[in-house]
């Protein structure tokens, strides 16, 4: 199911993948974190200036994530290489999954695709069964920081019904 903005809603069954991920290309997916939240938060590309702040405040943010048990995976389009020399650069240590071959299939399965060949800025936050507890799409020149993500965490924590924006 999906939003008026075409990204995937809140009580839908998250799409299963895994993709090629920092540091060392296991493939990795959300189904490895059963029992666990897990954030996908998905970026046009390494080397914008808003994708790059954007994955740094997450890892600045980690500890608050940790709090949760949450796992943080980015994902784009671009590929392992471009996402092992931007981890380096940025000092990321959190996994960013490349969704470059089909290109976007995992952005797309989750609505999160653009008409510009890259992963729309979108957020997706999964409770510890696999399901879409919260979803946000934020325009591409907007960072959407982390607020939106931890209070989607505090109500899973609480059991209380996740308000979307």
């Amino acid at each position: 199911m999906t939003g008026s903005d075409g990204l995937i809603r809140p009580g839908t069954p998250a799409p299963e993948f895994t993709l090629p991920a920092t540091p060392d290309g296991r493939r990795t997916g959300p189904a490895q974190f059963r029992g666990r939240p897990v954030v996908l938060a998905f970026y046009p590309a390494d080397w914008s200036p808003v994708c790059g702040d954007q994955m740094a405040l997450y890892q600045a943010a980690m500890p608050e994530f940790e709090r949760y048990d949450a796992v943080v995976l980015g994902i784009s389009v671009d590929s392992l290489w471009s996402h092992r020399a931007f981890t380096e650069a940025r000092g990321v240590r959190f996994p960013l999954l490349s969704d470059f071959e089909p290109k976007g299939e995992v952005a797309r399965g989750y609505g999160a695709y653009t008409p510009q060949g890259q992963a729309g800025r979108a957020l997706v936050v999964l409770d510890p069964a696999g399901t879409v507890a919260w979803s946000y799409l934020s325009p591409a020149e907007v960072n959407p920081g982390a607020d939106g993500v931890l209070d989607a965490l505090e109500h899973l924590g609480t059991g209380r019904q996740v308000v979307t924006r």
